[in-house]
């Protein structure tokens, strides 16, 4: 793969982005926006508490933290907030989720995903991964079966799509998700309308609050 094949890795936060909203996922990778919120913040706490933990060892298990990952088979990278390795048993990777866990598979996939990586990378299987959600505390074991691993290489397949296609999906409001999306106030849907940039959304509206701030000739007068 040469450099511009590889400036065209999808980041794995991407597959987390678009299970929750596809229009939130091309708010950030197509039209480059991003806000932070009390959500953003507290994971953000997290993960660097996490990685205060570098290279410790705990019960016989070696932990990593920030350890990069990539799949050219794929066309993803990023990396795994933390991978345990025990004697015998294949790499493990941990990520670490700020809420609860969620009814649909945004952080799964994304966990899924890093397995995927690390197979490639160490040519091994990586059965299994676990999320740990520090709302709840709770540590959940994620198998990567032949159901989420096919599941996650359609997404991988949907979000470069929608990439490459540089397009904003149209909005569909869920209280539930877009009442906590940090990028809300960006999302502008109203304002948008179908298949719309919210960048060209506001290049407009700055040009019409310029044009009624420009004097008017006498002959309009």
């Amino acid at each position: 793969m040469d450099r511009g094949e590889d400036e065209r890795l999808l980041p794995l936060s991407a597959l987390q982005h678009f299970l929750y909203c596809p229009r939130q996922c091309a708010l950030i990778h197509v039209d480059g926006l991003w806000a932070e919120n009390v959500l953003t913040v507290e994971g953000e706490q997290l993960h660097a508490l996490v990685d205060q933990g570098h290279g410790r060892a705990r019960d016989g298990i070696r932990v990593a933290h920030g350890v990069n990952l990539r799949s050219l088979r794929l066309g993803v990278t990023g990396k795994a907030d933390a991978l345990e390795f025990a004697e015998g048993e294949p790499p493990h990777p941990v990520e670490y989720k700020r809420g609860k866990a969620k009814r649909i598979d945004a952080d799964r996939v994304q966990l899924c995903a890093q397995g995927l990586c690390l197979e490639e990378m160490l040519g091994q299987p990586v059965p299994r991964g676990s999320l740990f959600y520090g709302l709840t505390r709770r540590r959940e074991t994620v198998e990567f079966d032949d159901r989420l691993r096919t599941h996650t290489e359609q997404t991988i397949h949907d979000v470069r799509e929608l990439i490459d296609s540089g397009r904003t999906p149209r909005m569909t409001y869920d209280r539930r998700l877009c009442d906590r999306c940090s990028l809300k106030d960006l999302c502008l849907a109203r304002g948008t309308g179908p298949e719309r940039s919210p960048e060209r959304y506001l290049a407009r509206s700055l040009h019409a609050a310029l044009r009624e701030d420009v004097p008017s000739s006498p002959e309009e007068e």
